[in-house]
Protein backbone atom coordinates (compact mmCIF):
# COMPACT_ATOMS: atom_id res chain seq x y z
CA UNK A 1 0.00 0.00 0.00
CA UNK A 2 1.29 3.45 -1.01
CA UNK A 3 1.28 6.08 1.75
CA UNK A 4 -1.35 8.78 1.08
CA UNK A 5 1.24 11.58 0.59
CA UNK A 6 2.82 9.60 -2.28
CA UNK A 7 -0.39 8.30 -3.72
CA UNK A 8 -1.11 9.60 -7.23
CA UNK A 9 -4.65 8.78 -8.18
CA UNK A 10 -3.74 9.46 -11.77
CA UNK A 11 -1.82 6.16 -11.83
CA UNK A 12 -4.93 4.27 -10.80
CA UNK A 13 -6.44 4.49 -14.26
CA UNK A 14 -4.95 2.67 -17.23
CA UNK A 15 -5.09 5.82 -19.32
CA UNK A 16 -3.25 7.85 -16.73
CA UNK A 17 -0.57 5.22 -16.30
CA UNK A 18 -0.10 5.04 -20.09
CA UNK A 19 0.19 8.82 -20.43
CA UNK A 20 2.79 9.02 -17.67
CA UNK A 21 4.86 6.23 -19.23
CA UNK A 22 4.52 7.93 -22.63
CA UNK A 23 5.75 11.24 -21.14
CA UNK A 24 8.73 9.51 -19.55
CA UNK A 25 9.68 7.74 -22.78
CA UNK A 26 9.24 10.96 -24.80
CA UNK A 27 11.43 12.88 -22.36
CA UNK A 28 14.03 10.13 -22.52
CA UNK A 29 14.12 10.28 -26.33
CA UNK A 30 14.27 14.06 -26.28
CA UNK A 31 17.18 13.88 -23.86
CA UNK A 32 18.94 11.21 -25.91
CA UNK A 33 18.30 13.27 -29.07
CA UNK A 34 20.72 15.88 -27.78
CA UNK A 35 23.55 13.42 -28.13
CA UNK A 36 24.82 11.99 -31.41
CA UNK A 37 25.14 8.30 -32.00
CA UNK A 38 27.98 6.76 -34.01
CA UNK A 39 25.55 6.50 -36.93
CA UNK A 40 24.91 10.26 -36.70
CA UNK A 41 28.63 10.97 -36.77
CA UNK A 42 29.01 8.66 -39.76
CA UNK A 43 26.18 10.41 -41.64
CA UNK A 44 27.71 13.81 -40.85
CA UNK A 45 31.15 12.65 -42.00
CA UNK A 46 29.73 11.33 -45.28
CA UNK A 47 27.90 14.65 -45.84
CA UNK A 48 31.08 16.64 -45.15
CA UNK A 49 33.09 14.43 -47.48
CA UNK A 50 30.49 14.79 -50.24
CA UNK A 51 30.48 18.57 -49.77
CA UNK A 52 34.28 18.64 -49.84
CA UNK A 53 34.37 16.59 -53.04
CA UNK A 54 31.76 18.85 -54.59
CA UNK A 55 33.79 21.96 -53.69
CA UNK A 56 36.95 20.33 -55.04
CA UNK A 57 35.19 19.49 -58.31
CA UNK A 58 33.87 23.07 -58.59
CA UNK A 59 37.36 24.40 -57.86
CA UNK A 60 38.86 22.15 -60.55
CA UNK A 61 36.22 23.30 -63.03
CA UNK A 62 36.98 26.94 -62.16
CA UNK A 63 40.71 26.28 -62.51
CA UNK A 64 40.30 24.60 -65.89
CA UNK A 65 38.04 27.43 -67.04
CA UNK A 66 40.65 29.97 -65.85
CA UNK A 67 43.35 28.02 -67.70
CA UNK A 68 41.26 28.14 -70.88
CA UNK A 69 40.75 31.90 -70.45
CA UNK A 70 44.47 32.39 -69.77
CA UNK A 71 45.25 30.34 -72.86
CA UNK A 72 42.97 32.56 -74.92
CA UNK A 73 44.65 35.65 -73.48
CA UNK A 74 48.05 34.14 -74.26
CA UNK A 75 46.97 33.48 -77.83
CA UNK A 76 45.82 37.10 -78.18
CA UNK A 77 49.13 38.36 -76.78
CA UNK A 78 51.04 36.08 -79.15
CA UNK A 79 48.94 37.28 -82.08
CA UNK A 80 49.57 40.90 -81.08
CA UNK A 81 53.28 40.21 -80.68
CA UNK A 82 53.45 38.48 -84.05
CA UNK A 83 52.53 41.79 -85.68
CA UNK A 84 55.98 43.00 -84.65
CA UNK A 85 59.00 41.32 -86.14
CA UNK A 86 60.21 38.36 -84.07
CA UNK A 87 63.84 38.37 -82.92
CA UNK A 88 66.17 37.57 -85.79
CA UNK A 89 67.71 34.10 -85.73
CA UNK A 90 71.09 35.24 -87.04
CA UNK A 91 72.27 38.82 -87.16
CA UNK A 92 75.48 39.98 -88.77
CA UNK A 93 78.18 41.21 -86.39
CA UNK A 94 77.57 44.90 -85.56
CA UNK A 95 79.53 47.39 -87.63
CA UNK A 96 81.11 50.59 -86.34
CA UNK A 97 81.21 52.42 -89.68
CA UNK A 98 80.83 56.19 -89.30
CA UNK A 99 77.68 57.53 -90.97
CA UNK A 100 76.99 61.27 -91.20
CA UNK A 101 73.44 62.65 -90.86
CA UNK A 102 73.57 63.58 -94.57
CA UNK A 103 74.48 59.99 -95.52
CA UNK A 104 71.79 58.66 -93.20
CA UNK A 105 69.18 60.89 -94.85
CA UNK A 106 69.86 59.17 -98.21
CA UNK A 107 68.52 55.93 -96.73
CA UNK A 108 64.92 57.05 -96.08
CA UNK A 109 63.36 54.57 -98.50
CA UNK A 110 62.75 56.94 -101.41
CA UNK A 111 65.53 55.31 -103.43
CA UNK A 112 64.61 51.62 -103.68
CA UNK A 113 68.15 50.70 -104.67
CA UNK A 114 69.39 51.74 -101.19
CA UNK A 115 68.68 50.10 -97.86
CA UNK A 116 66.46 51.85 -95.31
CA UNK A 117 68.24 52.95 -92.13
CA UNK A 118 66.85 54.03 -88.76
CA UNK A 119 69.15 55.38 -86.05
CA UNK A 120 68.44 55.12 -82.32
CA UNK A 121 70.74 56.75 -79.77
CA UNK A 122 73.34 57.15 -82.51
CA UNK A 123 73.31 53.49 -83.59
CA UNK A 124 72.23 52.89 -87.19
CA UNK A 125 70.02 49.87 -87.96
CA UNK A 126 69.21 48.41 -91.38
CA UNK A 127 65.41 48.01 -91.44
CA UNK A 128 65.10 47.28 -95.16
CA UNK A 129 63.44 43.94 -94.42
CA UNK A 130 60.48 45.93 -93.06
CA UNK A 131 60.08 48.29 -96.01
CA UNK A 132 56.29 48.02 -95.59
CA UNK A 133 56.66 49.66 -92.18
CA UNK A 134 59.51 52.12 -92.82
CA UNK A 135 59.21 52.86 -96.53
CA UNK A 136 57.62 55.98 -98.07
CA UNK A 137 54.01 56.43 -96.93
CA UNK A 138 54.33 53.78 -94.19
CA UNK A 139 53.49 54.49 -90.56
CA UNK A 140 57.09 54.51 -89.29
CA UNK A 141 58.62 56.31 -92.27
CA UNK A 142 59.00 59.37 -90.05
CA UNK A 143 62.04 57.61 -88.49
CA UNK A 144 63.59 56.43 -91.78
CA UNK A 145 66.86 58.11 -92.76
CA UNK A 146 67.35 59.85 -89.42
CA UNK A 147 67.92 59.42 -85.71
CA UNK A 148 64.42 59.83 -84.28
CA UNK A 149 65.26 58.88 -80.69
CA UNK A 150 63.04 61.56 -79.11
CA UNK A 151 59.98 60.45 -81.10
CA UNK A 152 60.55 56.82 -80.14
CA UNK A 153 60.96 57.74 -76.46
CA UNK A 154 57.77 59.81 -76.55
CA UNK A 155 55.95 57.23 -78.70
CA UNK A 156 55.27 60.06 -81.13
CA UNK A 157 55.01 59.90 -84.90
CA UNK A 158 55.21 63.68 -85.27
CA UNK A 159 58.05 64.71 -87.64
CA UNK A 160 59.13 67.46 -85.21
CA UNK A 161 59.75 64.80 -82.52
CA UNK A 162 61.92 62.62 -84.76
CA UNK A 163 65.17 64.23 -83.59
CA UNK A 164 68.36 62.73 -82.12
CA UNK A 165 68.92 64.77 -78.91
CA UNK A 166 67.20 62.62 -76.31
CA UNK A 167 68.79 64.38 -73.31
CA UNK A 168 65.47 66.14 -72.56
CA UNK A 169 63.45 62.93 -72.20
CA UNK A 170 61.75 62.15 -68.88
CA UNK A 171 62.89 58.94 -67.08
CA UNK A 172 59.77 57.06 -68.23
CA UNK A 173 60.35 58.19 -71.83
CA UNK A 174 64.00 57.19 -71.57
CA UNK A 175 62.89 53.74 -70.49
CA UNK A 176 60.67 53.48 -73.58
CA UNK A 177 63.57 54.58 -75.77
CA UNK A 178 65.81 51.93 -74.21
CA UNK A 179 63.13 49.32 -74.91
CA UNK A 180 63.03 50.38 -78.56
CA UNK A 181 66.82 50.19 -78.73
CA UNK A 182 66.71 46.67 -77.27
CA UNK A 183 63.92 45.70 -79.68
CA UNK A 184 65.90 46.91 -82.72
CA UNK A 185 69.14 45.32 -81.47
CA UNK A 186 67.53 41.88 -81.48
CA UNK A 187 65.95 42.21 -84.93
CA UNK A 188 68.03 44.39 -87.24
CA UNK A 189 71.68 44.49 -88.25
CA UNK A 190 73.75 47.37 -86.90
CA UNK A 191 75.48 49.05 -89.86
CA UNK A 192 77.25 51.93 -88.17
CA UNK A 193 77.27 54.92 -85.83
CA UNK A 194 76.09 58.44 -86.53
CA UNK A 195 78.92 60.96 -86.49
CA UNK A 196 78.69 64.75 -86.80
Amino acid sequence: MVPPEYHLPFFDTPLGFTLVILAIVTGFYLFIGRFKTPADYHRQGVAIQEQSEKQKEMSQQASSQQAVENGKKGEKIEQAASIMAPPAAALAPPKDDPITPAQLAQHDGTDESKPIYVAIKGTVFDVTAKRAMYGPGAGYNVFAGKDGSVGLGKSSLKPEDAVPDYSTLEPAEMKVLDQWYDFFSKRYNVVGKVVQ
